[in-house]
C-alpha cells in the first residue's frame, strides 16, 4: 500500500510509487512462475507455452481442443454442460446443437486417453456434461 502526504518531497514520491511498482511486478513475475503447470497423473498442461504433455509425448491439440482441456483442469472435479463449454470456449452464447462440443471432447480423448473408451482425465456425467478427474490432481 502507498501513502503519499503534501509534506512527501517530490522525489520521495517517485522513489515510493517505484518500488511499489517493482513490488507488484515481482509479485506477478513469482505468480507466473509458480502456477505455470498443471500436472496430473501423467499429462502435464503448460497453460502459458500452450503444451501438452502425455506420458513423455507432447500431444498436438487444436486451439479449441487446448482451450476445453485448460477449462476443465483448471476445474477439476467441477461438471460443465456442454452448454457451458461452448460459452467459455467460444465465448459467445450458442443456441443450437452442442454435438461441436461433444465432437471436440471425443477428438481430446482420442489424443490424450490411454484408452478413450475408458476416459482416466475427462469423465462424462450423463444426463449433465463434463468434468476432469479431481482425483487425479497433483499440482492444483
Amino acid at each position: 500500500m502507498l501513502i503519499l502526504s503534501f509534506e512527501d518531497g517530490e522525489e520521495n514520491i517517485i522513489d515510493q510509487i517505484l518500488s511499489c511498482v517493482d513490488e507488484k511486478t515481482k509479485i506477478f513475475k513469482q505468480d507466473i512462475v509458480e502456477n505455470k503447470n498443471l500436472c496430473f497423473e501423467g499429462l502435464s498442461i503448460d497453460k502459458y507455452r500452450r503444451v501438452v504433455i502425455h506420458g513423455e509425448t507432447e500431444i498436438e491439440l487444436t486451439y479449441t481442443e487446448f482451450e476445453i482441456l485448460l477449462l476443465l483442469a483448471q476445474n477439476a472435479g467441477i461438471v460443465f454442460s456442454k452448454e457451458q463449454i461452448y460459452d467459455c470456449v467460444w465465448k459467445e452464447p450458442y443456441f443450437g446443437d452442442y454435438n461441436i462440443v461433444m465432437s471436440h471432447i471425443r477428438n481430446l480423448r482420442e489424443k490424450i486417453e490411454d484408452n478413450p473408451s475408458k476416459p482416466m482425465y475427462i469423465q462424462t456425467v450423463w444426463g449433465v456434461g463434463y468434468r476432469f478427474n479431481k482425483n487425479l490432481s497433483s499440482g492444483l
